[in-house]
């Protein structure tokens, strides 16, 4: 579980990170929660965008995608999510925002 703290600077770190990952109206498949994992395994901090034909409420979609992947979601502004989870061959270099 984030801190308001960490969550407060890990949206800092996301308004700079271009959005990786679309997700369209196929909603959430076995590719695309492989596409998000791997994504996640590499840059610990990801950004995705809901497509305007996605039916699913942005937030329920983040819970989601979050459970799925053992991720947090960082923050869900419109249709955009970031998820954040520290990669699994970096747990003694430190992350990305080194929490």
């Amino acid at each position: 579980m984030l801190t308001s703290k960490e969550r407060a600077r890990l949206r800092g770190l996301a308004n700079e990170l271009p959005v990786i990952i679309q997700v369209g109206k196929g909603g959430i498949s076995d590719n695309l929660v492989r596409q998000i994992d791997e994504a996640l395994e590499a840059r610990e901090l990801v950004k995705l965008r809901l497509l305007q034909n996605v039916e699913e409420e942005p937030e329920e979609m983040a819970e989601t995608l979050a459970n799925l992947t053992q991720a947090e979601v960082v923050q869900v502004i419109g249709k955009v999510i970031v998820l954040y989870r520290p990669a699994k061959d970096n747990q003694n270099k430190g992350g990305i925002a080194d929490l």
